[in-house]
């Protein structure tokens, strides 16, 4: 399964800075860096619930699967 994060997308839509949404959400910097550039194989339903409040968007918007070799 391969899982797209569009952080960076949604945060340019709704124009806040990774400092800002990080201050907002509760999390270091360096931990919404690694979500934003997806440098993660997991992410807390509770950090996805908080950064999906602030930006006012649903999960679906952050994350995108795309089918790849490894599901077929």
């Amino acid at each position: 399964m391969t899982i797209i994060l569009r952080l960076d997308r949604v945060m340019a839509d709704r124009k806040i800075s990774l400092n800002e949404l990080a201050e907002k959400v509760g999390i270091s910097n360096v931990n919404l860096s690694n979500i934003k550039t997806g440098k993660i194989s997991a992410i807390r339903f509770s950090t996805l619930n908080s950064i999906c409040r602030v930006l006012k968007c649903q999960p679906g918007d952050i994350l995108e699967y795309v089918d790849g070799p490894e599901d077929r």
